[in-house]
């Protein structure tokens, strides 16, 4: 199971994008969303995926890997395109059935919703795979320092982060370990017909989740054993260090902004 799961992990190839600065990788995927949101024509689509396209094959990642990324998404996305398409009752009517009408705007509108969703799944998923859970979170913590003097703590936030992080990985081999323990004793999922595998996961949600609360609170017993202690001064092993590919990295969104709402 853990071989399909994608969330967290990182893939090194060494490539100019892993040796950057995860502050300027999380502020470029912040305006990459700015960037989705303006673009509402089709030629700004087409400039947006080739940007997309580009900057993930300079990964030197596989792009299978990234297609991966949004597959289990794909149900929502054709819920989103059904309902745009349903819902929308605005342009020229293209098909006619019975009392229902299929409209150009709402064929636009729901390509265009399920085209942004897709680009930002993909996209997004280029921070977990070039950069380290650590220095995710270290990157994050130092955007988020500003906000000390507003009352939030970025520690508190980081820390609840990479905890969730490392416990997805061990659920997830929990989970597997009960699924081949109940399909020893004949309860095989795959054979199942629907109505028993809804009973069968609801017996395996309950000791996963008392699994993840007894591990969750033998964690804070060790983090008090100790000495733990929140907002505590630490050293660094890693210093994170911004440098001019930083800027460029962060300019070429902005460009790629400019370009858009130029379109």
């Amino acid at each position: 199971m853990n071989e399909r799961l994608l969330l967290g992990r990182s893939i090194e190839t060494g490539s100019w994008v892993h040796k950057l600065d995860a502050r300027s990788k999380i502020t470029g995927m912040l305006l990459y969303v700015v960037v989705i949101l303006l673009s509402r024509s089709w030629m700004a689509m087409a400039l947006l995926a080739v940007f997309s396209v580009v900057v993930m094959a300079s990964t030197r990642i596989p792009l299978k890997y990234f297609l991966k990324a949004a597959k289990p998404l794909r149900y929502l996305m054709l819920f989103i395109f059904i309902v745009q398409v349903v819902s929308v009752k605005e342009g020229a009517v293209w098909l006619s059935i019975g009392s229902w009408d299929l409209y150009e705007d709402g064929l636009r509108l729901g390509a265009f919703s399920v085209i942004r969703m897709f680009f930002l799944i993909t996209f997004s998923a280029l921070l977990t795979f070039t950069t380290t859970p650590g220095k995710l979170n270290q990157g994050l913590e130092g955007i988020l320092s500003p906000f000390k003097r507003f009352g939030l703590s970025p520690d508190r936030i980081t820390l609840m982060i990479d905890i969730s992080l490392r416990f997805i990985p061990t659920i997830l081999d929990e989970s597997q370990i009960i699924m081949k323990a109940q399909a020893s004793r004949g309860a095989d999922l795959k054979e199942l017909p629907l109505k028993e595998k809804g009973r069968m996961l609801v017996s395996l949600l309950v000791p996963v989740i008392a699994s993840a609360f007894r591990r969750a609170q033998d964690l804070v017993y060790s983090m008090e054993a100790r000495g733990f202690r929140m907002d505590a001064p630490r050293s660094r092993y890693h210093r994170p260090i911004w440098g001019g590919a930083d800027t460029v990295f962060i300019l070429m969104f902005v460009v790629m902004g400019v370009a858009v709402a130029w379109l």
